[in-house]
């Protein structure tokens, strides 16, 4: 990636350090990514950034019970919004390759982004992490690279970046928004039965229910 492209993720990072106001709603993006019914009763906005351990194991142990649950059931429309942390460059790394995956197989570079996340730490092959997601894809190794130097993908990642830090407070990651109302701050990382606490009062009187919590947590997006 160009030095001025990492300079500039760079200072993205630190901005979105700073203080910031409260979460307010959340409206839809031409550029969000989304999976289920889009006018389904309830919307939840995850900012997640695929550099971010606790957003790793939300997508590893959490989400495919929450899709299972209410994605899949038509109850929820999700809405997933990139953010970066530290590691930076990583994190725009498994952006940057999703997003040239296509629409169709974005998800699915993200959740073996997630999957590969904590070996490629502990290891420190980091390069072999995003190009084994972008070849399950179906990219070439030279199309990743062409991914990860595309300035204007790398400028339209830093501009909805700087957007949710100015216009929607983000400065944390994962942060949650449901029916435009933040999800309250935990002592603990998120689990299933939170996100059922603020959605399943949204879904009385639709003839809803909320999942079974014993559900298991396998599975991807």
């Amino acid at each position: 990636m160009p030095r001025s492209s990492r300079l500039r993720l760079t200072l993205i990072a630190a901005l979105s350090a700073l203080a910031a106001p409260a979460l307010a709603a959340a409206p839809p993006l031409p550029d969000d990514m989304s999976l289920g019914n889009s006018k389904a009763p309830v919307t939840v906005v995850e900012y997640a950034s695929a550099s971010c351990p606790h957003c790793a194991r939300f997508n590893n142990n959490i989400f495919p019970a929450f899709k299972k649950a209410y994605i899949d059931s038509g109850k929820v429309h999700y809405v997933f919004r990139e953010f970066l942390t530290p590691p930076v460059e990583v994190a725009a790394a498994g952006f940057l390759v999703a997003r040239c995956a296509g629409q169709q197989k974005y998800f699915q570079v993200l959740d073996d982004f997630f999957r590969g996340q904590a070996n490629a730490y502990e290891t420190g092959d980091v390069k072999g992490l995003i190009v084994n997601a972008g070849q399950k894809a179906g990219l070439t190794e030279a199309e990743i690279n062409a991914c990860l130097s595309n300035e204007a993908a790398i400028k339209s990642l830093n501009d909805r970046v700087e957007h949710y830090v100015r216009e929607d407070g983000v400065n944390s990651t994962p942060t949650f928004v449901v029916n435009g109302q933040k999800l309250p701050d935990l002592d603990h990382e998120v689990t299933l039965q939170d996100l059922s606490n603020a959605i399943d009062p949204l879904l009385k009187g639709r003839g809803a229910h909320g999942p079974n919590h014993g559900a298991g947590n396998s599975g991807g997006r």
